[in-house]
């Protein structure tokens, strides 16, 4: 046998060998995987974290489906943290933690149960790490988990998620949802989304479809991504090519601009009308007594102030109680600056009838003694007093309208309070004999009625109802010795507005001038305003001097 025969005997001999071993390391590779996976597929929940912490990229990317059907309540938190890079290994004990920063280092805690271990140096630390395909992976995982969700709460808010940010990744999960979602607000957004990834499509019938359904959405994202299809670039030219689809984002936006003014017009009106209940307490006691008993009372202001004041006391009082803290200061207000009216009523105005200028100056003088009491014994600083965690917050419609629960409380609670003062004054014997003092004073002295006991108490109750006043305005202002210089020229405009001593007439002008205020205040501003309506009301009143709704009686007619 020659060399060559030799040699060429030898490379095969050698081949098989490399083929086998060869062989050999592929299955051995192959069983471990196996072996791995099965080893996986066994672990619960911490078991798959704990894992996951030291598994590579490819074994992360296995991983991540097995978490992600646990159904553990933990899942969708520890996968945002692993996809925002803030999960972490202990490199002593393994631990799987989340971390935040301290003057002396990191708090690290168990994600897994939720205990914090204490403050550790970074070295000791160990960062999870993931890529651009395992990012792909955890952002799938996290959306399928989230938008079939049992909470519609949930399902919605993992919606408007991938309005912000709309990804091709989720369009096949969201046609699902689509066809199975019970939640009529859940699966309008749904076709939100959906339409929104439509616009990326090949097709123009779909984007055009697609731009008639967002149409109808005040979304600030969506709004955005019309407007660039509806605009041009640098050079002058359209961004949106196709002709078609660009007149139709241009109807598009026309569509949401109007439904824009349509919500801002609403929100000026909620705000009116939340400024004309604040104007109706203010007015409605002010109204009483002027009617009545014909006093300028320039102290309303004050009594209004005493009775936001009385809110903030009751609130130091029962300070582990600030919920029911306001069920408490509405009748301690009534009373408090009701007594206060009729010692003001018992000791000066009853000697001052029939002299209105010097009631007014009276009246005046005591303003700025409660005024000067009031920073005596609670200092001139102004008082914050808390707001109700059931008054707080908002009800939003949408991203241009929502309704602040603070002044759909006060709406509410102002009309409450005029239905009651009404049926005071119409089923009761106070009510009827008050009516008779206004409408015909001396008469109703003949009838036996004690208008003096009358003038008290009416003065009393109007007092009160400026306190109840004070109340609602402590939630949308702070509280202090001038808060309540700043209602009473509004007041009296309402009053002399509306026709004095008629209630009616007190709330048609309270909402009027309310409405009428934030109506202008866009265009002419808050003092320009306040200015304008004060014009109007002069020449209102040289045209109809007793007001919208006159009082009756001989009394009246003089």
């Amino acid at each position: 046998m020659n060399a060559y025969s030799l040699c060429h005997r030898m490379q095969k001999i050698f081949r098989v060998y490399l083929l086998l071993v060869i062989s050999c390391l592929t299955v051995m590779s192959l069983s471990a995987t196996v072996v791995s996976a099965n080893s996986v597929d066994k672990l619960d929940f911490e078991g798959l974290i704990g894992e996951f912490s030291k598994a590579s990229f490819k074994g992360k990317s296995d991983i991540v489906p097995l978490i992600a059907a646990s159904g553990d309540s933990r899942t969708i938190p520890i996968l945002e943290l692993i996809l925002e890079g803030q999960l972490f290994y202990q490199k002593s004990s393994l631990t799987v933690v989340s971390r935040e920063k301290q003057s002396d280092g990191y708090m690290i805690v168990n994600v897994l149960t939720g205990q914090e271990i204490g403050v550790v140096q970074k070295g000791t630390l160990k960062k999870i790490k993931v890529n651009n395909a395992l990012r792909k992976k955890l952002r799938s995982a996290i959306a399928s988990l989230s938008l079939f969700n049992s909470s519609a709460a949930i399902r919605l808010a993992a919606v408007q998620e991938v309005i912000k940010n709309p990804t091709s990744e989720v369009a096949d999960l969201l046609l699902d949802m689509s066809t199975k979602e019970q939640d009529e607000k859940v699966l309008k957004a749904v076709n939100l989304a959906l339409a929104l990834l439509e616009l990326d499509s090949n097709d123009r019938e779909k984007r055009i479809a697609a731009l008639a359904v967002l149409s109808e959405s005040l979304d600030a994202q969506i709004t955005t991504r019309i407007t660039v299809l509806a605009s041009k670039d640098a050079s002058g030219g359209y961004v949106e090519q196709d002709k078609d689809v660009r007149l139709a984002a241009e109807k598009a936006l026309k569509n949401i601009e109007s439904n824009i003014k349509y919500y801002e017009f609403i929100e000026t009106l909620f705000f009116g009308l939340s400024l004309g209940s604040v104007l109706l307490l203010a007015a409605i006691g002010l109204a009483i007594t002027f009617g009545v008993m014909g006093v300028i009372n320039m102290a309303h202001g004050e009594l209004i102030m005493i009775g936001a004041y009385t809110t903030y006391v009751v609130q130091l009082l029962m300070p582990d109680h600030l919920e029911y803290s306001l069920f408490v200061a509405i009748p301690a207000a009534f009373i408090v600056a009701g007594l206060v009216g009729i010692l003001i009523e018992r000791g000066v105005i009853q000697f001052l009838y029939g002299r209105p200028l010097e009631t007014l100056l009276a009246t005046f003088g005591i303003s700025l003694i409660l005024q000067q009491l009031v920073r005596t014994i609670f200092s001139p600083l102004n008082r914050s007093v808390e707001t109700p965690e059931w008054m707080s917050g908002a009800l939003e419609i949408n991203s241009y309208f929502s309704l602040t629960f603070n002044r759909l409380y006060i709406i509410i609670f102002s009309l409450i309070v005029f239905v009651m003062l009404l049926l005071l004054l119409k089923k009761t014997v106070f009510g009827l004999q008050m009516r008779a003092v206004t409408q015909n004073r001396k008469m109703a002295r003949a009838m036996g009625v004690r208008s003096t006991w009358v003038d008290a108490l009416t003065f009393g109750l109007g007092s009160g109802i400026a306190g109840i006043a004070g109340v609602a305005l402590s939630q949308l202002t702070n509280v202090g010795p001038n808060m309540g210089q700043a209602y009473i020229i509004d007041s009296f405009m309402v009053v002399v507005f509306g026709g004095v001593g008629n209630l009616w007439g007190t709330l048609v002008a309270a909402f009027s001038l309310g409405i009428a205020n934030k109506f202008m205040e866009p265009w002419a501003g808050a003092v320009l305003a306040k200015i304008l309506v004060l014009i109007f009301i002069i020449l209102f009143i040289q045209k109809r001097p007793r007001g919208l709704f006159p009082q009756k009686g001989r009394n009246a007619e003089n």
